[in-house]
């Protein structure tokens, strides 16, 4: 996540200020070209229904951190939504209906995952730099972590989830003062002790494990770049290097997800598109939301259906929040509901 400056969403959250929305379905158009100059095709998405407006208190709405739930509905938060107004929201793609899930007074929530250790929900409050668990129904509050990680707060914004339940965070320090000081933080599944696996960084922002679990996919906002750090048998770095250089132009890299082939899907902040590499740096493809759609800046996350390839892209900007869909090019696994 992370849009036009971190210092409205700190000042929001300390205020604990925040309206919801209704839901609206417009018509898209679905295809596929082909993208000039690298051979990349284009993949049209289509929208499938607007979730949120424009809070009048935050003057934004921004939407995030799609992941479904073992009944096969959609959730996603939104950043920006006000005290008492839904910040995690239930979507019932079949009838293209939503309800709110959870509220509070207190998280700016940029990202949401469900546990395969406990099954509770999991968001991360990136103003109030801690990590909040729910039970799947919304209610249940608990702080899982929150506090200093080796001496310095943490700016949690996306997650993932080793096979046993320990928590990857891309902590995204570092983005107000374009200084490189983020980090990857892991939580062990207890949330009794916290590790720095990886500095200096540029404001570290999406996260995800690969295909195999043998190592973490990064973004990194402010230098426009995936970094790749492959994991040791513990789950420390075991080395680190930049796999892909993004040419965003004024988009910058925002949160990743990954399919079963083993595919990078770059969510693009400041352009309504997502890119898509191979593991090898290779680009297949750039996701579009048809011409003419205005208000609409950035498309910052992904979850593709578990076992299928219709992929759910969270879109936003001063017209409101949406949901667009796609046919991704391959299945739906764990690491393909972003963080």
């Amino acid at each position: 996540m992370r849009r036009h400056t971190i210092r409205p969403l700190a000042a929001l959250a300390a205020a604990g200020a925040l309206a919801v929305t209704g839901c609206a379905v417009d018509d898209g158009t679905a295809g596929e070209g082909t993208t000039p100059g690298d051979g990349g095709r284009t993949l049209h998405a289509q929208r499938v229904m607007q979730l949120t407006q424009v809070h009048p208190q935050t003057g934004m709405t921004l939407l995030e951190g799609p992941t479904f739930d073992e009944e096969g509905r959609l959730l996603v938060v939104d950043v920006t939504a006000p005290a008492g107004e839904p910040k995690v929201i239930r979507v019932d793609l079949d009838e293209e209906t939503a309800q709110p899930l959870h509220t509070d007074d207190r998280g700016a929530y940029t990202s949401a995952q469900f546990s395969p250790y406990d099954g509770r929900l999991y968001l991360t409050d990136f103003a109030g730099g801690a990590v909040v668990s729910l039970a799947p129904d919304g209610g249940d509050p608990h702080t899982f972590f929150s506090g200093d990680v080796d001496g310095a707060p943490m700016n949690p914004d996306d997650l993932a989830f080793d096979p046993e339940g320990n928590l990857y965070l891309s902590d995204s320090r570092g983005m107000r003062e374009g200084e490189p000081l983020g980090r990857v933080v892991r939580i062990d599944r207890d949330g009794e002790e916290a590790t720095v696996l990886a500095d200096g960084l540029a404001a570290t922002n999406g996260i995800s494990f690969d295909a195999g679990y043998d190592g973490l996919w990064i973004s990194e906002l402010l230098e426009n770049r995936i970094s790749y750090l492959h994991l040791d048998a513990e789950g420390g770095v075991a080395s680190r290097h930049t796999a892909v250089h993004v040419d965003g132009g004024i988009a910058q890299t925002d949160s990743i997800a990954v399919d079963a082939d083993g595919n990078l899907y770059q969510a693009l902040h400041g352009r309504p598109a997502m890119l898509v590499y191979s593991p090898h740096g290779e680009h297949l493809a750039t996701v579009e939301i048809p011409a003419g759609h205005q208000g609409l800046e950035s498309a910052t996350n992904v979850a593709i259906v578990p076992g299928g390839t219709t992929a759910y892209l969270t879109v936003s900007g001063p017209a409101g929040g949406y949901l667009y869909s796609f046919e991704a090019l391959a299945e739906g696994t764990r690491q393909s509901n972003a963080g």
